[in-house]
């Protein structure tokens, strides 16, 4: 290869293909490849901009190193990271550019590109599989904590939110910085990161001696949640879903009668006429600006359900369809979805339909005192994954679809910003690299009700954190459940238990049996949508009703702890839930912990996630710990079993 150095980058041409290397925050660098004549430019997941390495040419090859972060180019173009003197990554390749101990007569490249047309690829880019654990990459529905040996889709869909950011138990994190459609591979003979349709590879890398200095280094680059706001830590309560702005107040009455804080209240979908209406059935909702402000006088925020599809009946279909604001099916009728109306769905990447859409709810929601959105449906939800069928603003799905929910999210931020707010916080059942900075809670989607749906959430939050996001949370119970099955009750207990400790408790799902009839005969409009069994605490009997209010008590006597964890996230971009190792990378114990995890710095949070289960195993870290029910005191150093009757969660405070 041919290198050069051009303001503190390193620069190597071989052929076809051009390297880019650069300093990209702390320790950290950016690795561009392509094969077109130029990069596409523009910065994907990473804010700022380049700065300058230490850039060295020789004979044998080159390097760049931005701090303790240090890449060798060989000669022939292979790539490896080190850490000071400790190796991190380097390129898996069985070709003429790999290391002399392997065969090249595979032909196998580290990075590889396959012509679709004009400047596309589908590439491919490959390391070597080291002794590592691996954490992050979102959110996915699965029991795996530990990634390393998973297969991860690199797409968007209900309840699976890929992030492409993993932390490495070595050392490293690395930031597939692509929004394509496309896969990661952990496997045990190599790492592979595929994308389907690309001009270039990208991606990014950074080094750091504990965890937290990478989420550190990742956060400083993607960006980092604002400060949340002290009025959204506690109860926010809903259900699919209060049809009626009577039904709506009643609930947030009987909550302030018994003298239960509520701090939001929910109104879910098809409170509309059409989808895509973006404003109240009046029928149902006829003066909200009054529901909005009898709710803030008890102390309650008001959120609303907000979908991104648009019904082909709905006033707004006509002058967005002349805009061209919608997303483009390539092939046949333009329909993305068909949930209860022929719909299609706007198109979040352009910022035109993001103006639109963010004008409207301002207009029927936000100037009538609604000031927390529910931005449901925001992977977008298709009626079928087909990512090649749809096209977006700035490009084919297969391209640029994993942005979507981030620029969603981003539509609402910066209107409500705009008009002047700064407790800002919305509900999101997506994300992506950097969505955090838009004041997103993700939420963990429609999942089922049962403790192998739990323990799922469990791997979902932490690696969630990992990823970057630190707001989380899910539907308390799960979203499908029957009220009737004699093992709901327990599972609601188990599930609330849990919630208290993440960072935000939030009672929701569709309960079942759906024997109660719709307000309406017609097949539209706020009164025709079914709903589902009552959903608040006292709904599942007296003795559920005292183990949920007495953890909804200890929850909020943990306010002021709760405010300086969120700083945290806020300044740090630290997650709220934490893995044993984020806060203890020293005790090689915490990186095989299963099963508990720190509820910031102080909380080491050990949740029953087994139907049946009355006492568990909970290891201990060095140091001194306090049972938060007990009140005991021991020492750290050792697994300890634990008493976890209906009524208790084990939680240990670190003295």
């Amino acid at each position: 290869m041919r290198f050069f150095e051009q303001d503190g980058k390193l620069v190597a041409k071989e052929q076809n293909e051009t390297l880019l290397l650069e300093a990209w925050g702390t320790n950290s660098l950016r690795v561009r490849s392509t094969k077109n004549a130029l990069f596409s430019g523009g910065n994907g997941a990473l804010d700022g901009s380049a700065g300058r390495g230490e850039v060295h040419i020789g004979e044998e090859g080159a390097s760049i190193a931005n701090g303790t972060l240090r890449c060798e180019v060989s000669a022939r173009g292979f790539l490896q990271f080190f850490r000071g003197d400790t190796p991190l990554l380097k390129e898996y390749s069985r070709d003429w550019r790999g290391a002399n101990e392997h065969s090249p007569s595979m032909k196998f490249a580290a990075r590889e590109y396959k012509p679709v047309s004009g400047n596309d690829y589908e590439i491919f880019l490959r390391f070597e599989a080291g002794e590592e654990k691996l954490f992050g990459m979102g959110q996915y529905q699965q029991p795996n904590f530990d990634l390393k040996g998973c297969i991860l889709e690199l797409a968007q869909r209900n309840s699976q939110v890929s992030i492409p950011f993993c932390l490495s138990s070595k050392g490293y994190g690395f930031l597939w910085n692509n929004p394509g459609i496309g896969t990661a591979v952990f496997g045990a003979n190599y790492t592979e990161w595929h994308g389907k349709l690309s001009e270039e590879i990208d991606y990014w890398i950074t080094a750091g001696d504990t965890p937290k200095e990478i989420l550190e280094h990742y956060t400083e680059v993607t960006g980092r949640a604002p400060e949340f706001p002290e009025n959204a830590l506690g109860l926010w309560q809903c259900k699919l879903r209060y049809r009626t702005q009577e039904e709506v107040l009643s609930v947030a009455r009987e909550y302030h009668r018994r003298g239960i804080p509520l701090d939001v209240i929910v109104i879910d979908f098809f409170h509309w006429v059409r989808q895509g209406d973006w404003s109240f059935d009046p029928l149902y909702f006829p003066d909200p600006a009054a529901m909005t402000k009898e709710l803030k006088e008890m102390g309650t925020r008001c959120m609303v359900s907000i979908w991104p599809t648009v019904d082909r009946k709905s006033v707004n279909f006509p002058p967005m369809f002349d805009e061209g604001l919608f997303v483009r099916t390539e092939r046949g009728s333009m329909q993305c979805f068909d949930f209860q109306g022929d719909t299609v769905i706007y198109d979040a990447l352009n910022p035109a339909a993001r103006d639109y859409l963010w004008g409207k709810a301002k207009q029927n929601y936000y100037d009538k005192g609604i000031d927390m959105f529910w931005l449901d449906e925001a992977e977008p939800e298709y009626s079928a994954y087909d990512h090649e069928h749809y096209r977006h603003f700035t490009g084919p799905a297969l391209k640029v679809g994993n942005l979507y929910p981030k620029e969603h999210a981003k539509a609402f931020y910066e209107g409500m910003k705009k008009a002047g707010q700064t407790d800002i916080v919305n509900l999101l059942r997506s994300a992506w690299a950097g969505s955090q900075k838009y004041a997103a809670v993700v939420w963990s989607g429609d999942i089922r009700s049962n403790f192998a749906t739990l323990r799922d959430q469990f791997a979902a939050g932490l690696n969630i954190g990992i990823a970057g996001i630190p707001w989380w949370t899910t539907d308390t119970g799960g979203f499908f459940g029957e009220v009737t099955s004699p093992d709901f009750r327990e599972l609601l207990v188990r599930w609330f238990e849990f919630s208290v400790f993440c960072p935000v408790l939030r009672m929701h799902g569709d309960r079942g049996p759906h024997d109660i009839p719709p307000l309406s005969e017609l097949d539209y409009g706020g009164g025709f949508s079914p709903t589902g069994r009552p959903n608040e605490l006292w709904s599942y009997g007296e003795e559920v009703y005292s183990i949920l209010k007495k953890y909804l008590d200890l929850r909020l006597s943990l306010r002021g702890y709760l405010k300086e964890v969120m700083k945290e996230a806020s300044e740090k971009g630290y997650p709220v839930m934490r893995t044993m190792f984020f806060e203890f990378p020293e005790d090689e114990k915490c990186w095989e912990c299963k099963e508990q995890y720190m509820f910031g710095p102080r909380y080491l949070v050990a949740p029953v996630l087994w139907q049946g289960m009355t006492e568990r195993k909970v290891y201990l870290p060095h140091g001194r710990w306090r049972d938060l029910h007990s009140g005991e005191v021991c020492g750290g150093g050792k697994t300890v079993t634990v008493a976890a009757p209906l009524e208790i969660i084990p939680v240990f405070e670190k003295l």
